[in-house]
């Protein structure tokens, strides 16, 4: 079936009581895995492109100085895969833009062909975050695209989105937010933490949630909580990429218990990256411990390289480069290729798989409307928004 607005999946999580996990990717491959996975679970699928995640899959290794037109150019690429894998699946798949910074962001995403974005004023002053917000909501609702906005300041750092500090969402503003802005989701700051270093006891503040939709269902408006920062970083994963020569230390995420219990707590949607990265990373790690012939291999072996040059890093574009017409293309022009995308793959169902099932939604794709882009659009239309 065609990509889907995300506020179709959103809405079933509301009527339903389940959170849907929202996974990143940065690659064809992982793109195509994250739509298998989800099909085996019979369960929704959003995906989610980052801004700088756009920047990479349109050539920018460097993705941190991505330009607006790389973002265009990724944006494309991304949504290709997704639509590619999306077309003929039985599930309802929606594509995200993940942390848009800016108006042209959202944009590149929008008419790249994603169906649903993400501005991220939290940074600015609350009624700059509040203009810029609804600008991009008058831009995105008459193409019936969903917009997801936030509110409060995470700390940690992931794809370049960094804070020192947090400062948690206060309800009563999150509701004058909302009213103000239109959006479909907000992204709340209530304890958790973007990286891979969230700290051993994070707590997660569930009374912020519920207090936010208390408010929202008193005054009968719709709007699902995102929960950022929320990988669960496996410990065990941390243990077997350290023992296959990396160096990873106070890596510790969102303990599961905590999350299963704020879905059915008001959070809709739980924002997951790290944990695929580490997943992928342990897989390259063993593919060429036990296929030492392909160190030297003309196609990959500049993976390995990579791997050995950088043990504590965890993010796979950092080993992509030797293979970036595969990663943005999808394109396999040797079996050396081909192995490694199959342990990619394997990586990123592992990871995803098993928060399928911790969140709650497996088994629930019948439930979530198939309304198209077109009927979103008019629906916004009629309700003014």
């Amino acid at each position: 079936m065609s990509l889907v607005p995300m506020r179709a999946i959103l809405e079933a999580t509301e009527k339903y009581n389940f959170a849907q996990g929202a996974f990143n990717v940065n690659a064809v491959a992982q793109a195509k895995a994250v739509v298998e996975v989800h099909e085996m679970f019979r369960s929704a699928a959003i995906i989610q492109g980052a801004d700088l995640a756009n920047a990479f899959m349109g050539g920018r290794t460097d993705f941190a100085n991505g330009t607006t037109e790389d973002k265009i150019k990724g944006a494309r690429n991304i949504a290709n895969a997704v639509k590619k894998y999306a077309e003929d699946s039985p599930i309802p798949v929606a594509l995200h833009l993940d942390h848009g910074k800016n108006i042209e962001s959202c944009l590149a995403a929008m008419d790249g062909g994603y169906t649903s974005v993400m501005i991220d004023g939290s940074s600015l002053p609350y009624e700059d975050n509040v203009a810029l917000t609804r600008e991009v909501v008058k831009l995105a609702h008459p193409r019936g695209i969903t917009v997801e906005g936030e509110l409060g300041v995470l700390a940690g750092v992931e794809d370049h989105v960094f804070a020192a500090t947090s400062t948690y969402t206060n309800p009563l503003t999150a509701y004058d937010f909302i009213k103000k802005t239109g959006v479909d989701a907000l992204a709340i700051s209530y304890g958790t933490q973007h990286g891979a270093n969230k700290g051993k006891d994070t707590v997660i503040r569930k009374e912020i949630a519920i207090a936010i939709k208390e408010i929202l269902r008193h005054e009968n408006i719709f709007c699902a909580l995102v929960s950022h920062g929320s990988s669960t970083v496996p410990q065990y994963i941390v243990k077997e990429i350290n023992d296959l020569g990396g160096d990873i230390h106070g890596a510790y995420g969102i303990k599961k218990e905590q999350l299963k219990e704020v879905s059915k707590l008001g959070i809709a949607k739980i924002n997951v990256d790290t944990d695929i990265r580490l997943a992928v990373t342990r897989n390259l790690r063993e593919f060429f411990r036990d296929n030492p012939s392909m160190r030297e291999d003309a196609y990959v072996g500049g993976i390995y390289a990579l791997l050995q040059e950088k043990p504590a890093a965890f993010d796979p574009r950092v080993f992509f480069p030797p293979i970036m017409d595969t990663v943005m293309y999808g394109n396999i022009p040797s079996d050396s290729v081909a192995a490694v995308v199959e342990v990619i793959e394997r990586g990123v169902k592992e990871a995803v798989g098993t928060l399928i099932v911790d969140f709650d939604s497996y088994g629930k794709a019948p439930l979530v409307e198939k309304v198209t882009l077109e009927e979103m659009a008019e629906r916004y239309k009629k309700a003014g928004i």
